[in-house]
């Protein structure tokens, strides 16, 4: 017989997973100001291996509109430069042989718009995906009735995981109004 407590935590850690999910995917949006998460995707070529970015390098901000890249190895600011260009970062990189700087330029209202209709579409994504989690719940809760499970406990536990759903979609908005702010902020 299913449990309704452990279907209900196993669909909360589900729904909580995709709301990391989007926020860890907001972080790598660029909103014109200088942030160490856009560079995380980039992969260095370093002796024949190729290993993330802040493995072979310091990577810091001294600005809102610089991130300065420090190699730890001198012969390392050839292969930086060269996955940073062929990223998709869409910054041009400077070397000044001490370090690499990247000038984030800012953004333009049209840019903007565009930036914040691509956090909405992920944000809908990410409220698609929790609402599945709850229809499967419900399934899983009416398939526990054929095996014995009370109506009355299922109809508990289909309101709780209502509530559950209603939680994280509070989530998703909140992480959406808060990176539109952001990126909207000149």
């Amino acid at each position: 017989m299913t449990d309704p407590k452990q279907l209900l935590a196993e669909c909360e850690e589900k729904m909580e997973m995709s709301v990391m999910h989007l926020d860890d995917t907001l972080s790598h949006i660029r909103a014109g100001k200088a942030n160490v998460h856009i560079l995380d995707e980039i992969r260095v070529n370093s002796y024949g291996t190729m290993v993330p970015l802040n493995n072979v390098s310091a990577i810091t901000t001294p600005d809102a509109r610089t991130i300065a890249i420090k190699p730890w190895d001198k012969n390392m600011f050839r292969p930086i430069e060269k996955a940073i260009i062929d990223s998709n970062v869409g910054i041009m990189p400077e070397n000044n042989g001490e370090v690499i700087r990247l000038g984030i330029p800012p953004l333009t209202e049209e840019r903007r718009r565009d930036l914040t209709k691509q956090c909405n579409r992920e944000g809908e994504e990410t409220k698609v995906a929790i609402r599945n989690i709850r229809r499967d719940g419900i399934d899983k809760l009416k398939k526990a009735i054929k095996d014995g499970l009370s109506e009355d406990l299922e109809k508990d536990a289909e309101a709780d995981l209502q509530k559950v759903h209603d939680k994280m979609i509070k989530q998703v908005d909140e992480l959406l109004v808060a990176k539109s702010k952001e990126i909207m902020t000149v």
